[in-house]
């Protein structure tokens, strides 16, 4: 994480001009793109649509963005902070070695607060995608413990980014790691990518994480029994609350603890003033991987675009793959310039894109 970290105090705020200082004549533009999974990170997204904005003579703010999925510490990098790493236990209990931010106190934190990223400690990549997985046995007990950790550092505020998780658990490993109660001290704000409820986490999202269909009706009546467990020991019926069921239930566990279920992105727009910055624009870019219909659910790319409508400012949609039937215009990088080059030089053809774009007028 110390990289991108580094990377983004060189800047301002995350604010690129050859001068370094803001001239009003001079064009903005806003970089606000999510992941390309498996091709590039938000950071990396962002960084080829201000190579491209810098040598057409436009000015870049770089504000990469996250649903609370991979990528949600990137999208804090410019608090004011300290990069972190802890071991705990991964989703099949191999240690592995995660990635943290605490942050000191600023005008929305009077007090210190930290920032997790669940896909940190339970993420498909760190299981070797959905053939590696055991989805059965996949625990968020290395979340549980991250929280913690956090918590005895001093933080009072532990925002946990929910999403890209292999665990289907129902958050029953981070109960039990936290005690069965909060931290004391701290309050958990969960940052959730999704709206559906606990009961539905396994019907929906495990069979990506390599679940079979008999596996899937197990994890269904699990479920039933942890939700069931959750009333019983923590007081709270959590079973219908929307977005309890990210990242496999784990979001509704923390809420049977008393943690704030919030929208990711909204979250992230927030905490980054991301509403004023597009008000600030010429031009808003965003993008992910691959545009469907559940990118407009809550989900980054489409709260941008959200954004850029109600400020009545130009955007520019590109995604790596898409949808052809969703009414929102974008550009395909594997339909421009075919799925080998698209996947293994994605930065290039996104700073293609965003040129020609720039050459064009950011209305046009």
């Amino acid at each position: 994480m110390r990289f991108w970290l580094d990377w983004l105090a060189s800047t301002t705020d995350g604010h690129f001009s050859r001068s370094g200082c803001h001239d009003e004549d001079v064009p903005r533009l806003l970089a606000a793109p999510d992941k390309f999974r498996g091709t590039l990170s938000a950071r990396e997204a962002a960084q080829a649509m201000a190579e491209a904005a810098l040598e057409a003579g436009w000015e870049c703010d770089v504000a990469p963005v996250s649903d609370g999925g991979e990528g949600f510490l990137e999208a804090f990098a410019n608090a004011v902070g300290v990069g972190q790493r802890s071991w705990v236990p991964g989703p099949l209990g191999r240690p592995v070695l995660a990635e943290w931010l605490m942050c000191r106190p600023d005008a929305r934190s009077p007090d210190p607060w930290a920032v997790i990223e669940s896909a940190q400690v339970v993420g498909m990549s760190l299981v070797g995608g959905p053939e590696g997985n055991d989805p059965l046995s996949a625990q968020t007990t290395g979340v549980g413990r991250l929280v913690a950790v956090a918590a005895k550092a001093g933080a009072r505020q532990v925002i946990v980014g929910m999403g890209g998780s292999c665990t289907t658990d129902g958050g029953l490993g981070a109960v039990e790691a936290l005690g069965w109660h909060g931290p004391a001290a701290a309050q958990i704000v969960v940052a959730c990518d999704v709206l559906a409820p606990f009961g539905e986490a396994a019907a929906i999202f495990s069979p990506q994480k390599g679940a079979t269909a008999a596996q899937v009706e197990f994890l269904k009546r699990r479920l039933e029994r942890v939700a069931q467990l959750y009333q019983e020991r923590c007081g709270r019926d959590i079973r219908n609350l929307p977005g309890t069921g990210a990242a496999g239930g784990l979001a509704g566990g923390l809420a049977a603890l008393g943690a704030q279920l919030v929208p990711g992105f909204e979250l992230v727009a927030e905490r980054l003033e991301l509403a004023e910055r597009v008000g600030r624009a010429d031009l808003v870019v965003t993008g992910e991987g691959r545009l469907d219909r559940q990118s407009f659910d809550g989900k980054a790319v489409g709260g941008v675009v959200g954004l850029a409508r109600a400020a009545g400012v130009p955007y520019l949609v590109v995604v790596g793959e898409g949808d052809e039937d969703l009414a929102l215009d974008h550009v395909r990088l594997t339909e421009r310039f075919g799925a080998l080059r698209s996947r293994t030089d994605t930065a290039r053809c996104l700073k293609e894109v965003v040129a020609n774009q720039l050459a064009r007028g950011p209305g046009e």
